[in-house]
């Protein structure tokens, strides 16, 4: 072909392997390319080198030979040993991308750097699989004037007809490995559709030679799966069947299925990533399901992303064919689990699991406006608020509610519902005890006697050799002490969880879960019942809870819907802002106005409004000046102007402050310790102080006392004159 010059021998073996490179035995039985100049010469020459994975690695040797043969090429064509790099650090590494090869990265560095002549790969799929990469390579060697070569012969990427044919070359290497990436494809979901594809086989199975899938043959793993989904059902959370786990020390097994192991049972300690896989897996309801889970990317918003792992339902999956393995749960059963998984996702269209905050209802209260689940902040109190208009940028219409009212009534009712349960409660009580601690006491003396075992076999392996070959006797001793030892471990674990959870129940023991059972309210008000159980228990009965929340008043209006269909209505109060907002603001002022045209001050009208049982605004906020306030906004009660000397010589604490200029508290002062004479004004939401000129100069001079206190031998400075009209 035009544009290139062969210039090495090639031969095809019987499997129709690619043409091999054999180098010729002297440098000057091969002719030199014309494309080749001095100053390529005088530049380095790369051998780049690359096998997809790590089984070519390993098994096509001959391959691997060929590409290292070509650093003797470089140096046959007139390129010095010590001129020819060998750029192999991306072994085992594929070529559809370049981010991960650090060779290739490399290579490209050199080129870029005017120090590469000639590039030598055995074939353009070394190079690189993607013709972006390809082609930045390209047009590199272009700008640097770098020569490529391949087994077809040398090529120059400043010449039109290299140019061209470098670049078909680059796009056939890209569909070659597309072709099979879709040859592979095609096939595995071919094996998919009939159920048979398995990467690897799940915990609590294994893969018989014959290709099927059986349960675990060890009694003691698949135990601990039954124990996984029957933890699962009871505590409703991945993470809390895993922190039961690792509190009762309970391991999970695995079978090997790589490594010089395979196939071997080891016990691990579990993980939350484990205990996810498990409850996801439809195997383990005797489903096939595929693909079983989809990597997902999380944008961030500085431009960040991360990879995760987003498992599919079976309506998602492109196979799912249920019943054709042994399971440890039932197909509903599974269903139900994947339910409950994404109901304690924390997402705006789920309930989210229970946690350890004060507010019962997070996740359960709906709007009854917008219908949409009301978010839990916790900035002082717990507070349940509605977010709908900060999220579409509209005008709030929709409003939230603290919690202390609502979680009140709520529990009120779930524990009147649960009264008649008691005693069906307290018996369940028992029998769950019971049966966990003989399931825990079984597990416990499954790992005694596997134990034994081990140390029975290790010491059967050390009688079984001769005495005399001590090199051999020395380490099954060895192992037999460490069999003894762990046997040892493994019983004084044992014993101690005897002393600690006997494996029945005694008397007094089951005279206390029936009192505690008898008597909900204290068992729900006792001190190491955390705010995860209350809502735990709350999930079991209610299924939601409806709030109207009337934004001018204090009413609101409650729908609690129950499991089953059934729906209460209930009211509750909620805390608002001002007393307009009140049910009975009209009645509430209507008596404070003829309190006050009786003659009574602001405090008498206060007492009077306690007494007759009208409910403040906040705790003890009926204070006078609260309904002096009232008052004033009613246009009842008028504010008298006392900022100057009225004519009978009286100030307003605040006038007389400025007057003196020192702070009003030490007029106050002055006044409990009647030092001044005062009276309540008219009202009786103030007070005013008598002070004529002769007054004022000796309150000139009390403030200006400097010792920390006045004595009483003073009477200069502490009783005061009289005043010109009797009080």
């Amino acid at each position: 072909m035009s544009g290139h010059d062969g210039t090495i021998s090639e031969r095809s073996d019987a499997k129709g392997c690619d043409a091999a490179v054999v180098a010729p035995s002297s440098p000057g039985s091969l002719r030199r390319s014309s494309k080749i100049r001095n100053h390529h010469v005088n530049r380095l020459a790369i051998v780049y080198i690359r096998q997809s994975s790590q089984h070519q690695v390993l098994e096509n040797r001959e391959s691997r030979e060929r590409q290292y043969a070509l650093a003797d090429f470089a140096t046959g064509i007139g390129w010095s040993a010590d001129r020819v790099m060998v750029i192999d650090e991306d072994q085992g590494l594929s070529g559809k991308f370049s981010d991960n090869r650090n060779g290739f990265q490399r290579l490209l560095a050199e080129v870029a750097l005017d120090h590469v002549g000639l590039v030598l790969g055995l074939e353009l799929s070394r190079l690189a699989r993607s013709c972006k990469d390809w082609h930045h390579l390209v047009e590199v060697c272009a700008v640097f004037d770098t020569l490529l070569y391949d087994q077809d012969g040398f090529y120059d990427a400043n010449d039109s007809n290299d140019r061209l044919l470098l670049g078909m070359k680059g796009a056939m290497s890209e569909f070659e490995l597309i072709t099979m990436r879709n040859r592979l494809l095609r096939g595995r979901e071919n094996k998919a559709q009939r159920g048979e594809y398995f990467s690897l086989v799940p915990i609590g199975y294994v893969k018989l030679p014959s290709g099927e899938i059986a349960l675990e043959p060890d009694e003691q793993a698949r135990a601990v799966m039954h124990l996984i989904f029957d933890k699962f059902e009871e505590l409703g959370t991945a993470r809390g069947v895993f922190l039961y786990l690792i509190c009762q020390n309970i391991r999970l097994g695995f079978r090997c299925q790589r490594g010089p192991n395979r196939g071997n049972l080891e016990w691990r300690r579990p993980t939350i990533r484990k205990i996810t896989y498990i409850l996801h897996h439809p195997l383990y309801a005797g489903a096939y399901g595929y693909p079983l889970h989809q990597e997902r990317r999380r944008h961030s918003g500085v431009g960040r992303s991360r990879d995760y792992i987003a498992w599919l339902s079976p309506e998602q999956m492109h196979v799912f064919l249920p019943n054709r393995y042994p399971a440890y749960i039932t197909l509903s059963q599974y269903q139900a689990h994947q339910q409950r998984l994404r109901q304690n996702r924390s997402l705006l269209d789920s309930k989210g699991s229970p946690r350890c905050g004060e507010a019962l209802l997070s996740g359960l209260v709906i709007c009854g406006a917008c219908n949409r689940a009301l978010s839990v902040s916790y900035k002082r109190r717990p507070r349940y608020n509605c977010t709908r208009y900060l999220q579409e940028g509209r005008k709030q219409t929709c409003y939230g509610l603290q919690a202390t009212a609502l979680d009140a009534l709520v529990a009120q009712q779930v524990l009147r519902a649960l009264e008649p349960a008691s005693i069906e409660l307290s018996l369940r009580a028992v029998t769950d005890i019971e049966e966990e601690r003989k399931r825990l006491d079984r597990h416990w003396k499954q790992r005694l006697e596997r134990a034994r075992y081990e140390s029975e076999r290790a010491e059967r392996q050390y009688r079984a050799v001769d005495p005399d070959n001590r090199l051999v006797a020395r380490t099954l001793e060895s192992g037999w002490e460490k069999a003894l030892t762990s046997e040892r471990e493994v019983q004084e674990e044992y014993d101690r969880f005897l002393q600690q959870t006997p494996r029945s129940l005694s008397d007094t023991d089951r005279a206390k879960i029936g009192a505690l059972t008898k008597d909900i309210t204290a068992l729900w008000h006792a001190p190491r019942t955390t705010f995860a159980d209350r809502k735990e228990i709350v999930r079991c009965l209610v299924d939601g809870v409806i709030v109207h929340v009337h934004p001018n008043s204090e009413r609101v209006d409650v729908t609690i819907r129950w499991h089953g269909g059934f729906t209460s209505q209930h009211e509750i109060t909620r805390a608002v802002r001002t007393y307009q907002q009140l049910r009975d603001y009209d009645r509430l002022m209507d008596r404070m106005v003829q309190l006050y045209r009786e003659g009574h001050n602001c405090s008498k009208i206060a007492a009077v409004l306690r007494q007759e049982g009208f409910k403040p605004l906040r705790k003890d906020s009926l204070f006078p000046d609260v309904i002096k306030k009232l008052l004033v906004d009613r246009g009842v009660w008028v504010k008298p102007d006392h900022t100057e000397a009225s004519k009978d010589d009286e100030w307003l604490v605040s006038a007389l402050a400025r007057r003196l200029q020192i702070a009003p508290y030490r007029v106050h002062n002055w006044i409990r310790r009647g030092w001044v004479h005062s009276r309540p004004a008219p009202g009786g939401c103030c007070l005013l102080v008598w002070a004529d000129l002769r007054e004022l100069k000796r309150l000139e001079k009390l403030k200006n006392n400097r010792l920390p206190y006045v004595p009483r031998r003073h009477p200069a400075l502490t009783v005061p004159g009289s005043p010109g009209r009797k009080k």
